[in-house]
């Protein structure tokens, strides 16, 4: 257990990051939007509104050395409980991956043809994570066969018009949609957001089934492996291999995700290798034979070269 310590003359968390962490590299990546409504990045420091014990909480998040991470509650007039001081250091901890040793995924990459590129330019990232699982599987969803650019521009509409928001020095921080919230709308309301109209199903079944409590975090992490774990996603309506993996390399944590049919991870390879064609199924088989459990980061520092 990891223990965070509380500077309460400042109302500010002090987390220790493990060596092989970067925050100006995760900062970088955050950054690659800027139609990104969930947070705003200012002067190296990040401001989001966070729904934890209850309430909604509002935090800056800086480092000083790359590893040590500062997290300040604003706005609160009262001492911040013990309770919700945890609950914000865990959503940290998750939104950051920072309980993964990424030591022996950095010693197999030294050796790897497509993973010494990526690691070199990017060490120190981590596999920034997406710890609620309806708002993962949402952003999966919404992704579903148009680029990221349009994807940010859908998910701003449906937060600022299902989430809820709240005010700091006249700023406005919002929090995705709550499934409560999604699974009772209908499709009409949600196709003025201009998504698809099966985009707008999937949505609101998944919302439906997480209201219901047929679909839940604890489920999926109790799965006794990755591919127990995609099979009970890709049983939903609307969540096919793709989506599946991506929650469970953004939002679960399973080591061994890997989206091996994704046209950014074929894109990232042919870019790696200098080649014309985009590597076959078999080839990228091929190629992974030595990821065994470090699917999700190799995937990810690959898509990190796009994107």
């Amino acid at each position: 257990m990891n223990k965070e310590l509380l500077d309460k003359e400042k109302d500010e968390l002090i987390i220790h990051a493990p060596r092989e962490f970067s925050f100006s590299e995760n900062l970088s990546y955050l950054s690659r939007s800027s139609n990104e409504c969930l947070f705003e990045i200012v002067d190296q420091k990040i401001y989001r509104a966070l729904f934890v014990e209850n309430e909604t909480i509002l935090v800056e998040i800086r480092a000083e050395n790359d590893t040590m991470i500062f997290v300040r509650f604003l706005g609160r007039t009262s001492s911040i409980e013990k309770h919700v001081q945890e609950a914000v250091s865990q959503y940290v901890r998750q939104w950051f991956d920072l309980d993964t040793n990424l030591f022996p995924f950095y010693e197999l990459a030294k050796n790897d043809p497509l993973l010494q590129r990526p690691v070199s330019q990017f060490y120190g990232l981590r596999n920034m994570g997406i710890p609620d699982l309806f708002e993962a599987i949402a952003w999966g969803i919404l992704g579903q066969q148009i680029n990221l650019t349009y994807a940010y521009t859908l998910k701003r509409r449906l937060v600022e018009r299902f989430g809820k928001s709240v005010e700091y020095e006249g700023e406005k921080y919002w929090l995705f949609p709550t499934p409560e919230v999604i699974a009772n709308l209908t499709v009409e309301d949600l196709v003025e957001m201009k998504m698809t109209v099966k985009k707008c199903e999937y949505l609101i079944g998944v919302a439906q089934l997480m209201v219901r409590g047929d679909l839940t975090k604890e489920e999926l992490l109790n799965a006794k492996d990755v591919k127990a774990a995609e099979k009970m996603l890709t049983k939903i309506r609307g969540i096919g291999p793709w989506t599946a993996n991506y929650v469970l390399m953004r939002c679960l944590r399973f080591p061994a995700a890997f989206p091996i049919d994704d046209v950014g991870l074929h894109n990232s390879m042919k870019l790696v290798m200098e080649t014309e064609a985009k590597p076959t199924k078999e080839e990228i088989l091929k190629l992974s034979g030595a990821w065994a459990n470090w699917e999700s980061y190799a995937t990810f520092y690959l898509w990190r070269l796009l994107y």
